[in-house]
């Protein structure tokens, strides 16, 4: 009789954990997986990189690991004297804006399709650049920038 009520407790014990584990839920086997919220739970993304996709629309390029090496521009127009550059992180699945030699009140933006559109402006007297935050895309072709001078000129790539 002592046996029989181990072995009873040890089947409760393992069907809490099963039922645990799995949340209960049959439809949760079906269920797409939501996107990790950090770089540490997501293997495929390498050290620093916080946002893959659709989880890096809004977010700045640079704080979430997407700029530096792996980056590229992938389109540039110059307008007036100001460059203007489409930024692109395959690793991140998302491109941004950049302009250059800008005067304070010149504004980027960058879209992606008519749904996804983000904004930079140069603010500080002292800054000649700006970058919009990132839009999510599958290449880098999905993208384009646009600037609109202090000066009234407006220009994107193609």
């Amino acid at each position: 009789m002592f046996l029989a009520g181990v072995v009873g407790a040890l089947v409760v014990i393992a069907a809490a954990v099963f039922l645990t584990n799995n949340g209960g839920d049959k439809d949760n086997e079906t269920a797409p997986k939501s996107p990790a919220a950090s770089a540490s739970a997501d293997p495929d993304l390498p050290a620093g990189v916080k946002c893959s996709g659709k989880s890096c629309t809004g977010k700045d390029p640079e704080n979430m690991g997407c700029g530096g090496e792996l980056a590229k521009t992938s389109n540039s127009v110059t307008v007036g004297t100001t460059l203007v550059e489409v930024r692109y992180s395959k690793t991140c699945g998302a491109a941004w804006a950049r302009i250059t030699r800008a005067v304070p009140g010149d504004e980027v933006t960058v879209a992606s399709g008519a749904s996804a559109k983000q904004t930079g402006t140069v603010e500080a007297a002292a800054d000649t650049d700006a970058y919009t935050p990132m839009v999510a895309v599958k290449d880098a072709g999905e993208a384009k920038a646009c600037v609109t001078l202090k000066a009234g000129q407006k220009g994107c790539t193609t």
